[in-house]
């Protein structure tokens, strides 16, 4: 994986720089306090998934990537919908995010905080363990939150009808997890947006062309948000963007 913005200092080895596990962290750490960023990949034609799943437009340096953001977040954010398409389970301490977690210095595992205003999450679920957080709102029903926080599950309840998304990172806030990695999916990513929740957008463009109508944002904004580039890395033809959102 080399480096091609910011540009890399003369006679440095661009094709080499970023290929310890620890110089591609410090390429994507953030400054210390609270920050979002929003993980994804996608297609040169704006799709972000085969048949359903990301995993089709993926390459050896996006799984990198993907590691190394989950290694360097304080807690995962997903939508209901994504978590359960995708498979998602608890990051464990043997997993690769773990043992990268450990050798950078930083607790082995880390919390997945699911978005549901449904509470798509059941007990039984490989997510209803007690290192999960619930992310809801007042209208969901009552009984399944409760059935999620008596197997150990953090119910959090913020909002009325819809989820409060700037509260909801209050709440993680307050219990030490700053900086979130969200993975979306593009309905969780454009209300993020829309409550100038994102601080970073990270984009992974496969060389692909896919088509249909799976999109990083399922429908228009207000008014269009204009991120600014501050790194981008390559690698088999495959590109690795970084954008800066809000202030």
């Amino acid at each position: 994986m080399r480096r091609l913005l910011p540009v890399p200092d003369p006679g440095s080895d661009t094709a080499s720089d970023l290929a310890s596990d620890a110089a591609l962290a410090d390429a994507y750490r953030l400054p210390a306090g609270r920050a979002m960023r929003v993980n994804f990949v996608g297609s040169l034609d704006g799709a972000i998934a085969i048949e359903g799943r990301s995993g089709g437009l993926g390459s050896p340096g996006d799984k990198r990537v993907f590691r190394t953001l989950r290694a360097l977040a304080d807690v995962v954010l997903v939508g209901a919908g994504t978590a359960t398409a995708e498979g998602y389970r608890p990051v464990a301490a043997d997993s690769a995010v773990g043992a990268l977690r450990t050798a950078l210095g930083r607790p082995a595992t880390a919390p997945i905080a699911v978005v549901s205003r449904q509470v798509s999450l059941a007990p039984g679920d490989r997510l209803a363990v007690d290192s999960t957080f619930l992310v809801t709102c007042a209208a969901s029903d009552a009984g399944r939150r409760a059935a999620l926080a008596d197997v150990g599950v953090t119910v959090l309840v913020c909002g009325e009808d819809e989820v409060d998304l700037p509260l909801a990172l209050d709440r993680l806030a307050e219990r030490g997890l700053e900086q979130v990695l969200c993975e979306g999916g593009p309905a969780l990513f454009a209300a993020a947006l829309a409550a100038g929740c994102v601080d970073e957008l990270d984009l992974t463009i496969a060389p692909a062309l896919v088509g249909g109508e799976s999109r990083l944002l399922p429908w228009a904004l207000a008014e269009p948000a204009r991120p600014r580039l501050t790194q981008l890395l390559e690698s088999d033809g495959v590109l690795f963007t970084r954008y800066a959102l809000g202030g």
